[in-house]
């Protein structure tokens, strides 16, 4: 296993070498350069299996003594998931906005009461074709050299900001990548008047799931006929509708057993343009996984455009209809592999067991597994 003693010190004086010159002082580098050396030396190289789910999934107070927000600092990454941007905030991911899958994983949970299938499928299809399989370590945000050195072209390992890996068009609260900033909040999205009702989308300051779903529909109509490459194909389809769901979800104060999906205006600028648990924020009673989150109100089949307006159907990607999660993860496996035509052996090692770890999210035997790097 590439995780040995021999080869993780290896690699991390390789890092250290790359990132920081062999007897060179601290005195004079910034905090951000002080963050990228330490991690080096912190982070643990070579895939590893993912953790497992938590035993409490009780509400309870998650803005706490133990953590605080603090504002990112020079150099801090944060990019286009507002939660993973407030766990970062508030320490539950290391503050730079650079983790392992496993963190991720066990934050979310933490934070929000996200499923484990939910949490590990979706950091798993964005881990293997944005993060660095070799030291384990994924930007939330830009691409950076505090992931560690990059395996050789046509491998990108740019975070989740890249475009077209996981990243997508037709969010409720960013630009297409084509029209704009496609990770920075947006306040005229945030404050969208709805075309459907003639209505303001934050109905008496509140956000429910009838106006989240108009919102969806409307931003995903202005893609269309603005955005001369919108593309909306799996896996951005699927993580575009649980995006509508997702504020409901998790960013609604659950003290005790209150259930509600309604959101507070303020509530939400805390966390879509702060990076911010509310005061006195409770996490949901109960977890929330992918049953629930890839349910919602799905009135577009997949496509894209071929020219502005002109939007076609992709007649092979099924969407929610059957087999959705099955045809995201082959898709996903196939960009890996193209990414990765030629692994050496300690990198063929790593992604092996991101690949299993990517399958066992699934949790559906109708899935059939794949070995694009062998067993």
């Amino acid at each position: 296993m590439f995780s040995s003693l021999l080869t993780a010190s290896l690699l991390s004086l390789a890092l250290s070498a790359s990132a920081f010159p062999e007897y060179r002082s601290l005195a004079g580098l910034s905090a951000a350069e002080v963050r990228a050396v330490a991690r080096t030396f912190q982070s643990t190289p070579g895939a590893q299996p993912p953790p497992p789910a938590i035993n409490d999934t009780s509400s309870k107070l998650v803005f706490d003594d133990a953590h605080p927000y603090e504002p990112a600092r020079p150099g801090d990454i944060r990019g286009p998931c507002p939660g993973l941007n407030t766990l970062a905030s508030h320490g539950y991911l290391d503050r730079s906005g650079i983790a392992t899958p496993g963190e991720i994983i066990t934050a979310v949970q933490e934070g929000f009461n996200m499923g484990w299938d939910l949490a590990a499928f979706v950091t798993y299809a964005a881990f293997v074709v944005d993060g660095n399989h070799l030291t384990n370590l994924l930007s939330i945000g830009e691409k950076t050299p505090e992931t560690g050195p990059d395996a050789p072209a046509p491998a990108i390992i740019g975070g989740l900001n890249t475009h077209g890996a996981f990243e997508g068009d037709a969010s409720t609260t960013r630009d297409d990548f084509a029209l704009g900033n496609n990770f920075l909040f947006n306040e005229t999205l945030f404050d969208q008047v709805s075309i459907s009702s003639g209505d303001r989308l934050w109905v008496n300051g509140t956000l429910d799931i009838t106006s989240a779903a108009v919102h969806r529909h409307n931003r995903i109509l202005d893609s269309m006929a603005r955005n001369p490459n919108f593309t909306f194909t799996t896996p951005r389809y699927l993580t575009a509708y649980a995006e509508t769901t997702f504020p409901l979800a998790f960013f609604v104060s659950h003290q005790k057993s209150d259930t509600s999906l309604s959101l507070g205006l303020d509530d939400a600028r805390s966390f879509l343009q702060n990076n911010k648990f509310p005061d006195g924020f409770y996490r949901r009673n109960g977890s929330y996984g992918l049953t629930e989150v890839f349910a919602p109100f799905p009135d577009v089949l997949p496509g894209k455009n071929e020219g502005v307006g002109n939007y076609v159907v992709d007649p092979e990607d099924p969407g929610f209809n059957g087999g959705g999660l099955c045809y995201a993860y082959y898709k996903q496996s196939n960009l890996t592999l193209a990414m990765y035509p030629d692994p050496t052996d300690e990198l063929r090692t790593a992604l092996q067991q991101n690949m299993a770890s990517f399958y066992s999210a699934l949790g559906d035997p109708t899935c059939e597994e794949v070995f694009p790097f062998g067993q």
